[in-house]
């Protein structure tokens, strides 16, 4: 998934309450960063390491294979344990519940709120929405937020961290081997292609936010909480040394492996299938599987034209759980400064030949 939306469009729903800069207590993010729905980032390019890799960098691809593969071994082994018995509805409840909670972290927290700044909040529910998404173990807000936001200035051109279609030497390739290269790259190989240079740029506001600086100089304490936490609560649910082992596992390790998965799929699948109801620079779809898995980030063609708005799924049946958060936030008071677009510009935007379906 893994731009920045803080020029709040003019047709944006916004309350009376101070600037969001005030609200938030940082400084706004800097004058040569901008991003409108229908344009890129106006930055100077960040690059990655060259091939042959420092140190730091291979340690970094070491840290992000371990990563991947863990969670994956976690799966067998889970499964292996759990072969022959009956459904534990403990463990199960226990993974759910951390799979939604870690995923909100990521899709409201990292992405929504600290990437795109849809919204505004307190201070103690950014700090737990960030916090849950460090949990899911998809890099440090900071790097996260430099990802994504580098994403939508390079959208599916030689410079996007992962895009399906174009790298940083040309084209991933012709026919089935160069589809399959592309998916892989855009799904989690982009991974191992070493560190991107020059992120600092892309996050000026982030770092200058001591909520943000907090939580990712907690990362690993947060990491570390999220995989004791449903080893607690199954050992304390089924008293028993063997439920905290299989909290571990599903709770911890397996709902690591799903949130990285469904995640990694908006940058893949949604770049490859699904519908383009708007005009954009790249290949960003709807894809309705992906919406629903991801809590709303799967209507990625509707977030690419609109990259500042708290609400993906824009018509009704566009289901998305997180704006359904964020505006639940906002009934009880925790949330403002709402962005979303009006339905002029929506109809601005729409590709002629584009059904318009109603609200």
């Amino acid at each position: 998934m893994p731009i920045a939306a803080h020029t709040v469009d003019s047709t944006a729903n916004t309350t009376h309450n101070p600037p969001l800069d005030d609200q938030l207590g940082f400084a706004p993010i800097p004058a040569d960063i901008t991003i409108m729905s229908d344009a890129k980032l106006t930055v100077p390019d960040a690059t990655f390491a060259p091939e042959t890799l420092s140190p730091a960098d291979r340690r970094v691809r070491a840290l992000n294979l371990g990563a991947v593969i863990v969670p994956f071994l976690a799966l067998i082994l889970a499964i292996v344990l759990s072969w022959g018995s009956a459904i534990n509805w403990t463990q199960l409840i226990i993974y759910a519940v951390m799979v939604e909670l870690t995923a909100i972290g990521v899709t409201i927290g990292f992405h929504r709120l600290f990437t795109h700044r849809a919204f505004a909040t307190t201070s103690t529910i950014r700090y737990i929405f960030g916090a849950l998404g460090s949990m899911a173990v998809q890099g440090t807000v900071y790097e996260w937020c430099a990802t994504h936001r580098k994403h939508h200035q390079h959208s599916d051109d030689h410079h996007d961290p992962h895009s399906p279609h174009a790298h940083s030497d040309g084209v991933w390739g012709e026919g089935l081997i160069g589809f399959f290269k592309g998916f892989y790259h855009s799904h989690m190989g982009w991974l191992f292609a070493g560190r991107m240079k020059g992120s600092g740029k892309y996050i000026k506001d982030i770092a200058a936010d001591p909520v943000c600086a907090a939580i990712n100089r907690q990362f690993r304490f947060w990491v570390i909480a999220g995989l004791l936490l449903p080893a607690i609560a199954g050992g304390l649910i089924e008293q028993s040394w063997h439920g905290a082992w299989m909290g571990l596992l599903w709770g911890g390790f397996v709902r690591i492996l799903t949130v990285h998965h469904v995640t990694w799929s908006v940058n893949s699948v949604c770049h490859l299938w699904g519908t383009s109801p708007f005009r954009t620079h790249d290949e960003s779809r709807n894809n309705p599987v992906i919406g629903v898995l991801t809590l709303g980030e799967g209507w990625h063609n509707n977030h690419h034209a609109f990259p500042n708005s708290a609400r993906h799924g824009l018509h009704w049946w566009q289901i998305d759980i997180s704006y359904i958060v964020i505006r639940s936030l906002e009934l009880v008071g925790l949330a403002w400064n709402i962005k979303l677009p009006d339905k002029e510009r929506i109809a601005a935007k729409r590709r002629r030949n584009a059904h318009t379906p109603s609200t």
